[in-house]
């Protein structure tokens, strides 16, 4: 920020004003939390003010200080300077209500199924949760939710990434959840062998080659490894679905966020009778497949290339939250709530 930006940010208002249309000149990206510069600011504006997230409207009129005003403009200059997400700069990312340590280690939490947790998966979920399975927990996040959600259930949060796994046990320990919240560190299923759940959720690397190519930089900050899911998205998508039945117990249900694909994922499995629940992304985004419809669903006839494709090892996700998700990202954080006069 110019002096003489400076010199006239001395109200929250003003410096709001000031971080966005430096964020909007700067040609920045979102989707780590925030969708537009002005929510944005908004997130780095408060967090440098250590107020809370949802109370921007009842401060825009607060007098700022010099020392005040110099620690806004140092954090948005670094948003700008490294293209780093302001989650990784603030170490804090939200889905819902909650909050989570981020850094990257991890991919900033973005996820759809986390929309359908609170209702613990109704209608689709038609027996209690003793047992719960978050593959590729990265940072902790789904495994957590799944811990609130379900209060009398144990969870196994699994990771490839020792370095995700810190993070995910800082997390639950800030939740108090070390009891019911096992952090496992595995090659997706590899390491859980008779292990078997009443539900098993992933929100695995779904970003196509051809799209990695081309990620803004604020992306290519995330662990690659939590991103690319091959030519097609779906190469962790079809280890998941292959081994499920294996790891889960007779009325389970598998869950798996797959971003926008449901077009290639419904052409890749046919036979197979999934459910779309509705989230704010659409029905395109999550699908939903009990054990039993796993078993029991006709198979087609495979191609010799088809049975070598779904052999092929995989490669495991560092941290599964989706990686785009638009419309949940602005519910992440609750300043992007906050509003009127502000502009």
């Amino acid at each position: 920020m110019r002096s003489a930006e400076r010199s006239s940010a001395r109200t929250l208002r003003a410096a709001l004003r000031a971080a966005t249309l430096r964020l909007e000149k700067a040609r920045v990206s979102f989707g780590h939390g925030t969708l537009n510069a002005r929510d944005e600011a908004a997130w780095l504006v408060l967090h440098a003010l250590g107020l809370p997230l949802d109370q921007l409207a009842p401060h825009l009129g607060r007098a700022l200080n010099s020392a005040e005003v110099s620690r806004i403009a140092a954090l948005v200059d670094e948003r700008i300077r490294t293209r780093k997400p302001a989650a990784y700069l603030t170490h804090e990312a939200w889905l819902g209500e909650h909050s989570f340590y981020v850094d990257e280690r991890v991919i900033v939490p973005r996820s759809y199924i986390a929309e359908l947790l609170p209702d613990e998966l109704a209608p689709w979920l038609v027996q209690p949760v003793e047992r719960a399975l978050d593959l590729g927990t990265g940072s902790g996040c789904l495994a957590i939710l799944l811990a609130l959600a379900f209060p009398h259930a144990r969870i196994d949060g699994v990771d490839v990434s020792g370095e995700a796994l810190e993070v995910a046990r800082r997390n639950v320990a800030a939740y108090r959840l070390e009891r019911r919240v096992k952090l496992v560190r595995s090659d997706l299923y590899g390491a859980l062998v008779r292990r078997r759940y009443d539900l098993i959720v992933s929100n695995p690397p779904y970003v196509r080659d051809a799209v990695m190519r081309d990620l803004p930089a604020e992306y290519r900050r995330e662990p690659a490894l939590a991103l690319a899911g091959g030519r097609d998205g779906l190469d962790l998508v079809r280890t998941i679905v292959a081994h499920a039945p294996v790891h889960l117990n007779d009325g389970g249900l598998l869950v798996v966020e797959v971003g926008h694909n449901r077009e290639r994922v419904e052409r890749a499995y046919p036979h197979l009778p999934f459910v779309w629940p509705e989230t704010s992304g659409g029905n395109d985004c999550v699908l939903a497949i009990t054990r039993e419809a796993l078993l029991l669903a006709p198979r087609p006839a495979r191609t010799r290339r088809a049975t070598r494709a779904a052999a092929s090892p995989q490669r495991p996700a560092a941290r599964s939250p989706g990686r785009a998700s638009g419309a949940v990202a602005a519910r992440r954080r609750r300043s992007a709530r906050a509003s009127d006069g502000s502009r």
